[in-house]
């Protein structure tokens, strides 16, 4: 359960910390237990850095490429990492010389793009470039249900709060949300606003790449980009859909003028009700915040290097982003103190 020790200010924001890995970070989470960062990286290797004094300790032998996604029982005891070699990897999280406790070919040779583990713990979704869902036993690795009906790469996927479905989102802008008990799929959702295909270039460009439910289930954010008109120049510009979860209708588009190569890349929702993303790309880094009454943001800050990824903390003012520069950065969106 998280504990918010003060309401996050968004316009207070400052980078607190930052520490470095010898190649460019892909990918960030904080576990459970709020002492630890862990990152992903352009080699095989994850990183988890203390958030008390930046000490690192290094994965090391449960993939053979890229990490791009972490998932954590709810003790924080286990990490489960998801490579781009298709394995997932569980390691014992808290370990000073930490070894592989199991690996599986979870999604064949394809990209696993995304992980979560549902609200009760017991299930670990993963979803990837073979354009399936899984659902796995977090204890053991069993695979419990195949989720098919994506026709494209499968970016990213969320549990409702409520742990009875799964919403997942792929390339090609759709949004599919699945009965998690049955395996069936429920509903879907158009978030084709977020796909462009560019016929000269040969391009499918875009996709869901990032998604979120509101702690009262009442809003579904699903993030990326939109205004492509050059794929491989990278003019685009980020934008988020938001989806009333009870009709399933689109509420409103969510923009962030002027960030002319930026893309959603993670979407969190703040104690307040407003919606934190973070963009990275030709533009930099950036996190921006949304009210959900709004369709322009109320405020961005600027990070010091492109953005990757980012995570909240528990304590709901402190936030990761994994950067180019091979830096993890804490920002703080709270005043600093005296």
């Amino acid at each position: 359960m998280k504990t918010f020790f003060e309401t996050p200010d968004p316009k207070a924001a400052w980078v607190s910390a930052q520490w470095q890995h010898d190649r460019p970070l892909i990918s960030c989470r904080f576990e459970p237990t709020g002492q630890y960062v862990f990152c992903g990286s352009e080699d095989a290797v994850a990183e988890r850095f203390r958030l008390s004094d930046g000490v690192k300790t290094v994965f090391s032998g449960g993939h053979t490429t890229w990490i791009a996604a972490f998932a954590f029982s709810n003790d924080g005891a286990t990490v489960v990492t998801g490579g781009c070699d298709g394995k997932l990897t569980w390691w014992p999280a808290a370990a000073e010389t930490p070894q592989p406790i199991r690996s599986i070919a979870a999604h064949g040779t394809q990209w696993i793009r995304a992980l979560a583990t549902s609200p009760d713990g017991t299930i670990l979704a993963s979803a990837g470039n073979d354009h399936k869902v899984r659902l796995w036993n977090m204890a053991d690795g069993t695979l419990l249900k195949e989720l098919s009906g994506h026709e494209k790469h499968v970016y990213t996927v969320a549990f409702h709060p409520n742990g009875q479905s799964l919403f997942s989102g792929d390339l090609g802008g759709a949004i599919r949300q699945w009965d998690v008990a049955a395996g069936t799929e429920l509903k879907k959702f158009d978030a084709a606003a977020l796909y462009s295909y560019n016929g000269g270039q040969g391009v499918d460009f875009g996709g869901v790449r990032a998604l979120t439910i509101s702690s009262d289930g009442k809003f579904l954010a699903a993030g990326g980009l939109h205004k492509a008109s050059n794929p491989l120049g990278a003019v685009h510009e980020p934008l988020i859909l938001l989806f009333n979860l009870e009709t399933g209708a689109l509420e409103r588009q969510m923009i962030a003028e002027g960030i002319t190569q930026g893309v959603i890349w993670t979407l969190k929702w703040l104690s307040d009700g407003s919606l934190m993303g973070v963009t990275g790309g030709g533009s930099g880094g950036w996190l921006l915040f949304w009210k959900t009454d709004a369709e322009k943001d109320f405020h961005r800050f600027q990070l010091p290097n492109l953005a990757r990824d980012m995570d909240l903390h528990s304590d709901g003012i402190r936030v990761a982003t994994a950067h180019h520069d091979r830096h993890v950065r804490i920002t703080t969106l709270a005043p600093k103190p005296a």
